[in-house]
């Protein structure tokens, strides 16, 4: 697939295209536990596959969104249950002489075979474009340092978070070339934690390792779109730095704001509350909420709807319906 042509098509469409990250209400429909999902490639790819029959709308698919994979494969400890996402609960550095003897593993530990089989099977089997995910270099240092540790370090230590998120990078590197080898689409790099720093320290600690990554795999067959959660509108100049060709948004900005920030050849995706809204709210609260996205971003042709991080587990069905049905109401009034 040719992802600038891919881009271009969306850009020049009088159409709104929706790509929201969502996984687990196709979990819920194989009757899995998202232990399952995140654990067995093909449980994790037939979730997609069936989400994406239920739900044909969306213009691409996307796996699930779990920051703890790469973290493991480093040997951080985990809690992992049936029906949540696991979560690093043992950091495995804490000063300068662990992050110098810190070796990068190779791509066949932890769970890594079973994300990347997973990705080839979407990039095979799926009917549209398949996008694979992985951690962002901060995000993952985070998860190996301490999320409060490596805030500190930055001032403290700076030369110590500098060659952990090196090292960080390096495995990235090798693991978004193997996810391309898959022959998916492209990779979205969940960087949320970034979003904790001023724009000049998230340029300085994730936007220039995210663009050496971004260098090493982007091209016109394999895309990156950079996720950034944690922004809330104060680091959006740091994101476009990256060199991504899309960047996805949490539901903490206004989208007015970011599109006006971002030149009109970037693909821009957001920011529909997963859980005030898609979660929790009513039906018709959800389609009003997405009407109103939808308007909002009527004047920038590079806007794609989604929802503003990965939908937690039960989402009411009623309420990705909802969803779409707004998408078709808007795309029919056009």
């Amino acid at each position: 697939m040719n992802t600038s042509q891919w881009i271009e098509k969306i850009i020049a469409s009088k159409k709104r295209f929706a790509m929201p990250i969502m996984t687990h209400p196709g979990i819920e429909l194989l009757g899995k536990s998202v232990l399952d999902a995140v654990t067995d490639g093909e449980v994790h790819f037939n979730a997609i596959a069936t989400l994406n029959r239920e739900f044909p709308e969306s213009v691409a698919c996307t796996s699930i969104m779990d920051l703890t994979v790469e973290a493991e494969a480093f040997g951080a400890e985990l809690h992992m249950s049936d029906n949540e996402i696991p979560t690093v609960v043992g950091h495995p550095l804490t000063c300068y002489d662990e992050v110098r003897e810190l070796q990068i593993p190779s791509l066949d530990v932890a769970r890594i075979p079973q994300f990347l089989k997973a990705d080839s099977l979407g990039a095979t089997k799926l009917d549209k474009p398949f996008f694979a995910g992985c951690t962002g270099p901060y995000s993952l240092a985070g998860r190996l340092f301490g999320m409060t540790e490596i805030l500190m370090a930055i001032y403290t230590e700076p030369q110590t978070v500098s060659m952990l998120l090196e090292k960080c990078t390096d495995f990235l590197i090798n693991y978004c070339k193997a996810i391309k080898s898959t022959g998916v689409a492209g990779v979205i790099i969940a960087e949320p934690a970034a979003g904790l720093l001023s724009n000049e320290d998230c340029l300085q600690y994730s936007s220039v390792y995210v663009n050496q990554i971004v260098k090493a795999v982007q091209d016109d067959s394999f895309m990156v779109v950079l996720h950034n959660c944690g922004n809330t509108g104060h680091c959006t100049s740091a994101m476009l730095a990256s060199g991504a060709r899309s960047l996805h948004f949490g539901n903490k900005v206004n989208m007015k704001d970011v599109l006006d920030a971002c030149p009109q050849d970037v693909l821009i995706m957001g920011n529909l509350d997963p859980v005030s809204v898609l979660k929790i709210a009513s039906d018709n609260e959800v389609f009003s909420q997405t009407m109103q996205l939808l308007d909002e971003t009527s004047s920038y042709p590079n806007f794609v709807l989604s929802t503003g991080c990965d939908t937690p587990p039960e989402i009411p069905f009623d309420n990705i319906k909802a969803f779409y049905k707004a998408l078709e109401t808007y795309n029919e009034a056009i």
